[in-house]
């Protein structure tokens, strides 16, 4: 087998060295385009997790790279002086030049032929290579001569950098951030070999353009930057190697292969350098080729395919992380409101893959000044807690108290409305008062009722709930006098209408069954080919409506609700006038978004006026409508600040469900970064939901300034005592357990804590092993 490989970067170099070793018949030959001993940039970071993967495939590489390597275990995070390490993280760094050499001597040992200053134009000189690997970087010729088979992608990320050297010596990791006049700048920063750093300098491109920093223009850097952070470098210069300010390129190819080329690395995929190195990327990618390659050495298909199959979820996890973190660093300048605690939290928590307990099983010093800097704000700002104890042990963030007007909930965690649509004529029955009580026993601080429709013609289902008549007012009273009675949950109602989602079969059920009525929406548009097209709402229409709203206010204080949410979410009636691809009306309801937002606010104001002034009210938003087109960020801001202005105590960000043509990105925590974003421009406290499974995740976000209130759907459908399992797996001692239940505690407590200290052995175990000397 011949294999031509164009790029003599670290992913190239270690595929070659495998492949040869594996298969000394194979012919391969590297082309690099520079010199052998050019490099450009100055060090590279690995894990020890990676380091362990390059020991069981070549010992050799292994032994030579570790012996080059810089080691820490810190992390240090500095915001204008003030600073704080936080310990265990295993992970070095060495010279990228260094790197190549020791693995291009691998290669001569294993008899890759190697050809520098071989710039590679025409692939016509390959015609007899098996197989082409196209591993010349990010801005590869051969991917952009064949970027329409490849589907290639490339998307500009919105902050500066440039790369940077000095001779500070750093004894860990070190993010350094420095406020400036024109906005914040960090420092990614790291020893990589003796001597020698790495300083990866980052901001807003509107703090380099008020900067008249220069593309090209290296001294003009320098000086500025280290006049910037002359502390930080305590005197040592900053060192050039074709340091050019740049914005990241985000790299995808829809195809990684294409005939006889396939991609390797930064030409494949690219990765932000803030989780790691892209070179880790490229030689886990490498890995993934030669494993393929081994599988089926006769069928080049066949292990393009493989590759593709086993590589691609991989590396598109990855560059999901990577965005993750990068949406951190972009909006750095406004994460940099919070204590300087929080602020490292978030941080160290960017990504999502790192929670408060990983940060609690590395260093317990940190999170403990995370922890106590948020309960002592809380306290301050009014959601009182008792005197902190030295021992943070049985504090925690989800079950510290928060306050909305005279309303106080006991901890941080809300039952998301979740429709149950077993109603009759809109009368909840006993099917409603188990569900509800019981999650109230649960422990929750707040539940927000299933959407609850405000006219018989503003339910979704059939099976909908509604409060518009004294039969109705009175069954939800009989929830919710037992909630008050028997526990200190506190519970809202949601108070909607359908709009053009109305007349919708109940899930489980194949279609609906029963006469239909009237739809009205923002515009005559239907939600999909098999709805029905709805009426565009008229003055009198919305005069109707907004009296039902009103209504439907009183009769929920009548019924002894704690706080009423105002649905204007996910495309039903309100949202529909917010949204540009549901509302195309040319009145002074239609066109921009404060003329979007005229009748959504009528309908609050005049809510407002009648609910009584010491109990809040919420109102939940889509933020995006993952679609193109749809609601823009800007608009979301002036939606929730109108809100706001309003009155508005709280705002529930979710996201989507607007049009049927989406196209949502999930996972972990998905629409977390939605709601801070209001909460932290807007400054209202948040509520946010989406795929958070577990009481690390809900502190995480807590901590991390990212919602104030977390709202639990699908996981409260099978575990009514959610809140009672994780409070014992913290061991925290809440006071609302009834005197019927107490005795459960002496069994519950231990067993979880039984199982949190198993839980926690097996990932300090599975933590990999130091390779520090």
């Amino acid at each position: 087998m011949k294999i031509a490989v164009i790029g003599g970067g670290p992913g190239g170099l270690y595929f070659s060295i495998l492949t040869k070793k594996a298969m000394p018949h194979c012919q391969i030959d590297i082309y690099e385009r520079n010199k052998s001993d050019d490099s450009f940039g100055f060090g590279v970071v690995f894990s020890d997790e990676t380091l362990g993967e390059f020991l069981k495939r070549d010992m050799q590489s292994y032994e030579l790279i570790r012996s080059k390597f810089a080691y820490w275990d810190d992390i240090i995070i500095a915001r204008d002086g003030q600073t704080v390490n936080i310990a265990g993280n295993g992970f070095c760094g060495c010279s990228r030049k260094t790197l190549l050499q020791l693995l291009q001597q691998r290669c001569t040992e294993e008899g890759v032929n190697l050809h520098f200053e071989h710039n590679v134009d025409d692939l016509s000189q390959f015609e007899d290579a098996d197989i082409i690997i196209a591993s010349d970087g990010i801005g590869s010729q051969i991917r952009t001569k064949f970027a329409s088979e490849f589907g290639t992608k490339i998307e500009l990320k919105q902050n500066r950098f440039v790369w940077l050297g000095s001779t500070k010596p750093l004894d860990a990791f070190t993010y350094f951030f420095r406020n400036t006049e024109h906005g914040l700048i960090v420092a990614h920063s790291y020893q990589y070999e003796a001597g020698m750093s790495t300083w990866i300098f980052e901001c807003a491109d509107e703090t380099w353009q008020k900067f008249q920093f220069e593309v090209t223009n290296e001294e003009d850097t320098i000086a500025k930057i280290a006049e910037i952070f002359k502390e930080e470098l305590d005197g040592h210069p900053l060192i050039s190697n074709k340091s050019h300010w740049r914005q990241f390129p985000h790299v995808t190819n829809e195809n990684w292969y294409h005939k006889n080329i396939v991609l390797l690395g930064d030409a494949k995929a690219t990765a932000h350098y803030s989780i790691g190195s892209g070179t880790k990327l490229a030689m886990d990618s490498a890995i993934g080729l030669f494993d393929a390659l081994i599988a089926n050495p006769n069928d080049v298909q066949a292990v393009f395919q493989h590759y593709d199959k086993s590589r691609r979820n991989t590396v598109e996890m990855i560059q999901y992380a990577a965005l993750v973190s990068l949406d951190w660093f972009e909006n750095m300048n406004r994460h940099n409101q919070h204590p300087f605690y929080q602020f490292a939290f978030g941080c160290m928590t960017r990504a999502k893959k790192v929670t408060y307990e990983n940060l609690r099983l590395r260093d317990k010093s940190f999170t403990d000044k995370v922890l106590e800097e948020f309960l002592l704000a809380s306290s301050a700002s009014g959601n009182k807690n008792e005197t902190l104890p030295k021992a943070l042990e049985d504090k925690s963030a989800a079950f510290s108290p928060f306050k909305l007007r005279n309303l106080e909930l006991q901890n941080r965690i809300t039952m998301s409305s979740m429709g149950q649509y077993s109603a009759e004529n809109g009368l909840v029955n006993d099917w409603h008062f188990q569900h509800y009580t019981s999650r109230a026993i649960g422990g929750l601080g707040l539940i927000l009722t299933e959407m609850t429709a405000v006219s018989e013609t503003g339910r979704i289902t059939l099976g909908c709930a509604g409060i518009y008549n004294d039969n109705q007012i009175f069954e939800w009273k009989r929830i919710n006098n037992f909630i008050h009675k028997n526990t200190q949950t506190k519970i809202g109602i949601q108070l909607g209408h359908s709009g053009r989602k109305g007349c919708s079969k109940i899930p489980w059920e194949d279609s609906f069954s029963g006469e239909s009525w009237e739809l009205l929406s923002a515009s005559a548009i239907p939600f999909n080919e098999n709805s029905a097209t709805p009426k565009e709402m008229t003055l009198a229409d919305m005069d109707l409506v907004t009296s039902q709203f009103v209504q439907a206010t009183i009769n929920s204080d009548k019924a002894g609700f704690d706080l009423i949410e105002l649905q204007a979410h996910h495309g039903f009636l309100l949202a529909s006038f917010l949204s540009p691809l549901t509302n195309i009306r040319t009145d002074e309801f239609g066109g921009t978004v404060e003329n979007r937002l005229k009748f959504p606010l009528r309908v609050f104001n005049e809510m407002r006026n009648v609910f009584p002034k010491e109990k809040p009210m919420s109102v939940r938003i889509s933020a995006t409508d993952w679609a193109e087109n749809g609601i823009s960020e800007e608009d979301v801001i002036a939606i929730a600040t109108a809100f706001k202005n309003a009155g508005a105590d709280i705002i529930n960000v979710s996201t989507g469900n607007t049009v049927a043509n989406q196209k949502p990105i999930t996972g972990r925590m998905w629409q977390t970064p939605f709601s801070d974003a209001v909460r932290n421009t807007v400054h209202i406290p948040t509520i946010t939901a989406g795929y958070i499974q577990d009481i690390d995740q809900i502190n995480t976000i807590i901590l991390n300034g990212r919602a104030d209130l977390v709202a639990l759907g699908r996981p409260l459908l099978l575990d009514a005592n959610f809140v009672r399992n994780a409070q014992a797996y913290e061991q925290f001692q809440p006071n609302d357990i009834p005197n019927q239940y107490k005795m459960g505690i002496s069994h519950l407590y231990p067993l979880k804590a039984s199982e949190r200290k198993q839980a926690e052995g097996m990932k300090k175990a599975l933590k990999p092993k130091s390779n520090k000397k």
